[in-house]
């Protein structure tokens, strides 16, 4: 490398964005660190591990020998994700704020300064590729099946992905964890960081609490029974197994033994209503979903697919399900699945893939006649 290139390096804390610096400097690269402080609020909480992070990054920084420098994005941060975050829960769905954190901050704002700092590129910890071909840049899944990322990432377009290095992309993540404690990295053996940056490691309905207001309304089942009360439908999830409050319900009649005491899954949301309708047993239909829409789509090339025939995942840590692909709009498409898909939820999104290339995607939707439409006739009727 004649001249040598400037390559700047979101640092975390994290081993993975550690390793990734550490590989970009073997390969001839000028090397600048940045960490990105993204949350204000509380942020020496128990639950917040913002200074710690830091004070992991600095350490590598030294060790390496590069310079860091510590970056506040909690304004941006605050104004394009966590307000788009609560909006969301508010109307009743489910985001996923670590997307949009992707495209709103580590890849605009953190990539932005980085151009300032006269950078050629940027780089991050995330397990994904990016490939060029025929002047086109295409991002691809992580070597590693268990930590690929490409579906947080899946809002990145052309000029971002044309600027973007992930290092540890090729790489097991065993691999990874090996390298750091070889080159004797301070974080070698640090936990990974698991939930949403502003959450840390909180009970989520906890912090959900103090933005959002309570609505308690009727939780009932798939006949319309009434068994209990919910908080207030942004505190569920379509799936949910955990925190209902319910127990088993017996018809008149009924055996011993039978499914009483399989376990509860909310089902469905109907926000006109104010009603948490739930059912009992992992398979139950409504909680199987063989097509779905979605909108505010995002294309990796700058337009939708032109082939039918694709996969798709409808939450992270899922398998690629077969699926036809129908561009509907501008910006929206629909999806139906050869095998239906568990707990399909709105306000997540809907990512497509062609073998290892992961092609964009778009955010789920529904609105309360396509949820009326899912409730049977009699349940209607008992709730009418």
């Amino acid at each position: 490398m004649a001249s040598k290139q400037r390559v700047v390096v979101g640092l975390s804390g994290g081993v993975d964005s550690a390793v990734s610096a550490y590989l970009l400097k073997q390969q001839g690269y000028e090397v600048i660190g940045i960490f990105m402080k993204n949350w204000e609020d509380d942020d020496d909480s128990e639950y917040c591990s913002t200074r710690q992070d830091f004070l992991d990054a600095a350490s590598v920084a030294d060790v390496l020998g590069i310079e860091i420098e510590h970056v506040n994005f909690a304004a941006e941060y605050k104004d394009r994700v966590f307000a788009e975050f609560l909006r969301e829960y508010q109307a009743g769905r489910t985001p996923n704020p670590d997307i949009l954190c992707n495209a709103e901050i580590k890849f605009k704002a953190f990539l932005d300064h980085a151009m300032r700092l006269g950078a050629e590129k940027i780089a991050t910890g995330h397990y994904a590729r990016v490939r060029e071909r025929d002047g086109a840049f295409e991002l691809l899944k992580g070597k590693d099946p268990l930590k690929d990322q490409s579906y947080f990432l899946h809002r990145l377009n052309q000029a971002q992905l044309s600027k973007t290095l992930f290092p540890v992309g090729e790489l097991p993540k065993t691999e990874v964890r090996r390298i750091a404690a070889e080159i004797a990295l301070p974080n070698a053996r640090k936990k990974d960081s698991t939930g949403i940056c502003f959450i840390g490691e909180r009970p989520f309905r906890d912090f959900l609490n103090r933005y959002i207001a309570k609505e308690p309304g009727p939780i009932k089942d798939h006949k319309g029974r009434v068994l209990g009360q919910h908080v207030g439908l942004s505190f569920y999830t379509l799936g949910q197994r955990q925190g209902l409050g319910i127990g088993g319900v017996r018809e008149k009649g009924a055996q011993k033994g039978g499914n009483e005491h399989a376990p509860w899954f909310v089902a469905r949301k109907d926000v006109e209503k104010n009603t948490l309708w739930v059912v009992q047993g992992h398979d139950h239909p409504w909680l199987l979903t063989p097509h779905l829409r979605a909108h505010d789509a995002s294309w990796v090339a700058g337009h939708a697919p032109a082939q039918t025939a694709l996969a798709a995942k409808t939450r992270y840590r899922q398998a690629d399900a077969a699926c036809s692909f129908e561009a509907e709009g501008s910006a929206g498409f629909a999806l139906a699945f050869a095998d239906p898909q568990w707990a399909v939820t709105p306000g997540q999104s809907a990512v497509l893939y062609d073998g290892d290339v992961c092609l964009g995607g778009g955010v789920i939707t529904t609105d309360a006649a396509s949820v009326r439409d899912a409730v049977p006739a009699r349940a209607r009727l008992l709730t009418a």
